[in-house]
């Protein structure tokens, strides 16, 4: 059983699960932390994403001044 297969019904058994433990209070709360992590995520990923593409524009273009020395 994979973690794509869960379906509605487990969603819906997760829920159920959350609220007991944590209390319709604390839902919004924990649902506000984990969106705010997620976003951080997100931005720190692209962020390390487009810092390594000018790297490899940089190295490819530093061969080919040492290709064709002008």
């Amino acid at each position: 059983m994979s973690l794509t297969n869960i379906g509605i019904p487990g969603l819906i058994i997760i829920l159920v699960v959350t609220l007991i433990i944590f209390g319709p209070k604390k839902l919004p709360e924990i649902g506000a932390a984990f969106g705010q992590t997620l976003s951080e995520f997100k931005k720190s990923a692209n962020s390390l994403m487009n810092d390594e593409e000018p790297e490899k524009k940089t190295e490819a273009s530093s061969e080919d001044k040492r290709d064709n020395p002008s």
